[in-house]
């Protein structure tokens, strides 16, 4: 069993280190680490080449279709995928890689926690447990995908790769690409153990996003998958 890394970056020369730095810090190494470079006019790119990553491009604006460009340039029959703000802990592909082995799933997530936020810091993996818990029961019981730590099968996302949203705007990725591959019959599963870190720079800058235009976009995802 083998795995792609893949991380789409937009200007992320501040972050895309630290990101890189712990994939390939890995106990049990990710067999391709891709960065999808989505226009960076900064040293992004020249950043992850430094590091050994694949680099590819991708001219659309956005993080679906960076994220969709990375997909399918993957080579191998599991695809992580990964922020790149967010920093993974040395057995991340390790556990990825024992979760597909034990279980009959086609895909897997876990919690995240903001590693630069004192307050949030403080309280680790709580928030994201108690977030992801109530939003499945606004979700009638699905599991859902979170997007700075998500992983699938080449399998399933080649089964839904033509059914999800491109629109950013519209929906949220992670929770599309969810609710679509429980359309096809997809199994997917939530590891408490499998936590990463990630920036709280975007709800810092812009807590009326996070608060308010993020619940909207919520619920327009899953307007949008009512079809």
């Amino acid at each position: 069993m083998k795995v792609s890394v893949v991380v789409p970056a937009f200007n992320e020369e501040k972050y895309i280190g630290k990101c890189l730095t712990s994939i390939f810090r890995q106990e049990v190494p990710a067999d391709e680490v891709i960065v999808v470079n989505n226009n960076s006019s900064d040293k992004t790119e020249s950043i992850a080449r430094s590091f050994g990553a694949t680099v590819i491009r991708e001219k659309v604006q956005g993080m679906t279709p960076a994220r969709n460009r990375g997909f399918n340039s993957a080579k191998y029959e599991i695809i992580a995928r990964c922020d790149s703000d967010t920093v993974v802990p040395e057995n991340w592909i390790k556990i990825i890689k024992n979760d597909f082995r034990k279980g009959n799933i086609d895909a897997l997530t876990g919690p995240i926690f903001f590693n630069d936020s004192e307050i949030l810091k403080s309280t680790k993996t709580i928030p994201a447990d108690l977030a992801y818990k109530s939003f499945r029961l606004i979700a009638r019981g699905r599991k859902y995908l979170i997007g700075p730590n998500m992983i699938i099968t080449k399998k399933i996302w080649d089964q839904v790769k033509n059914l999800v949203e491109m629109d950013d705007k519209k929906v949220h990725e992670d929770i599309d690409l969810s609710l679509k591959i429980a359309k096809v019959g997809g199994r997917i599963k939530y590891d408490q153990s499998l936590i990463v870190g990630m920036s709280a720079r975007r709800i810092k800058k812009h807590p009326q996003s996070f608060f308010l235009e993020y619940p909207v976009r919520i619920v327009k995802t899953f307007m949008a998958n009512k079809k």
